[in-house]
This record gives C-alpha cells, structure tokens and sequence, in this order.
C-alpha cells in the first residue's frame, strides 16, 4: 500500500466512526506517523509505506474513530501561531479563544502583571507573555493535573511564567493589571449532549459551570476586584448566550465600561471592562 492509497483508507475508517472532517483528520495523523508534510500526498503519493508506518496509522485510526480528540492523539495543538502539548489533562485550546487572547493584547502594555483564572494549557497566559515584552504573568489552577501541562508548555516555549494550584484567587497574592480567564461555562445539563471528543475526553471539571454556567463568573468577579489595580481590565470568554448576563454580574460589581465582544462567526465570545475603585 503506498501512501495515497493508505490516505484513502484512513478517510474511510473514520468517516465509517462518523468522525467530522474526516479528510483533514486522516492526512494529520498520517504526516504525524510517517514525518511527511502536505506537499507529500501531491507530490510523492506513491511512497512506499513501511509496516510500521502502517501498524502505527491503524491505532491512531482506531483511536480517532472512537472519538478521541486529534489534538490528543497528535499530542499537540496549535493556538496563536504557537504549537502547545496537550493531552487529556487539559482543555483542547480552541480557536474561538483567540478572540479572547487578540482583546487582551489590544489594552495590554509593556511591563504589566496579567493574571490568568483557570489557566489549563496556559495557552492564553503564555500567548500573551510572547507577545508582549516585559510581562509578568501568574496562572492558576484547581487542577494539579494543569499545571504540569502548563509548565512543560512555558518550558516548551521558553517563556517565563508562575503557575500556581489555588481554588481561583485562594492563594494569589500581589495586585495585577489585567485578569483574564476562560473558565468552565458549560451548563451541568448540557454536558451529557456534546460532541463525544468533548464529553468523554476533555476533563469536566474545565466545562462544568454549574446549572446556569455562570458559577465561576459568580465567583471570579468578586475576587478578581481584590487583584486588579484600579483602571486594570478583567476579560473573560463566555458562551454564545451569556453575554449579558456576565456583563450584569460585572456591572454589579462596580465595573465600567463593561462590553461584549463578537467572534469571527458573530457570536458574542468576550466581556471586558474596567476596575474603577
């Protein structure tokens, strides 16, 4: 079998798991085995595939088919240009995330101290570290399970960040100028419904938000308002429909110029506002 032909087989086997994008998904895991790039399947399709290549394609088909996400099985992901190691420990970095990570760098200024609630990967702190200069950066996490992921990805990237196991704000310390954090928004009764790469393999503790999926804004907000500086900015991700509810939660606890931002697909993804004591 060359390696077109092993190609082919793989978008069959996964669209036979019912698996979404099974075209995409196959050519990955097929570049991941055998070390190629996208030009091989155009300009060398009849490569000779070894045993090994081969017996190594058909457990991550078989993997894939059971609805174990891509990113775990490739063992990494990429998230603002940047490539970070995931694996069931943590959230996979999603692209609408980004939209959270360009808001933050749109207000933040050389030299500040960011704070990042519910950290996982670390993608969003880390992202911002790189593309910023003299930043200080503290991420935080429940999950001990995280915060390994987080550090060997700041190790990974050469970045220079403080990951901390606090129940949110329970162990941090000092004043920051910017809180960020992307925490489980997830409604409880809405989990048992979602895609079975999300339901079955992402940790549920980074989804569940309790019965209204607002819990952990509930929270936040109150202690973020001990960490920030006064004019610092606090920016969360939220789900689609709860745009005005954080924004009320934020208003009522005194915060300004409170806004809700749109994703790409025109969806509402962020809400930011001021600190103003």
């Amino acid at each position: 079998m060359n390696y077109r032909e092993l190609y082919l087989y793989g978008i069959q086997k996964l669209k036979d798991g019912e698996v979404p994008d099974a075209d995409y998904d196959a050519r990955l895991l097929l570049e991941k085995v055998c070390g190629t790039d996208r030009n091989t399947l155009i300009l060398h399709p009849d490569r000779e595939i070894t045993e090994k290549e081969q017996q190594d394609y058909e457990a991550f088909l078989t993997r894939r088919a059971g609805r174990e996400p891509l990113q775990h099985i490739l063992g990494d992901t990429e998230f603002m240009g940047l490539s970070f190691l995931v694996d069931e420990r943590v959230l996979c970095p999603r692209q609408d995330t980004e939209v959270l990570v360009e808001e933050v760098l749109r207000h933040l200024m050389d030299g500040s101290r960011i704070l990042d609630i519910c950290t996982g990967s670390g993608c969003i702190l880390l992202s911002l570290l790189h593309f910023s200069n003299d930043c200080e950066g503290v991420g935080v996490d429940l999950s001990e399970d995280a915060l390994e992921v987080a550090k060997a990805n700041a190790e990974r990237l050469g970045i220079d960040a403080t990951f901390l196991h606090s129940d949110l704000c329970e162990k941090v310390e000092g004043q920051f100028d910017m809180v960020v954090s992307n925490p489980p928004y997830i409604a409880s009764d809405v989990i048992p419904g979602l895609m079975p790469e999300v339901r079955d393999h992402e940790p549920r503790m980074a989804l569940d938000g309790g019965v209204s999926g607002l819990d952990f804004y509930e929270r936040i907000i109150p202690q973020a308002r001990e960490h920030l500086r006064p004019g610092g900015m606090l920016f969360f991700e939220i789900g689609a429909d709860q745009g005005e509810a954080v924004k009320a939660l934020m208003e009522a606890q005194k915060f300004a110029e409170v806004e809700v931002i749109k994703d790409y697909a025109g969806l509402d993804r962020v809400v930011k506002g001021y600190f103003m004591r």
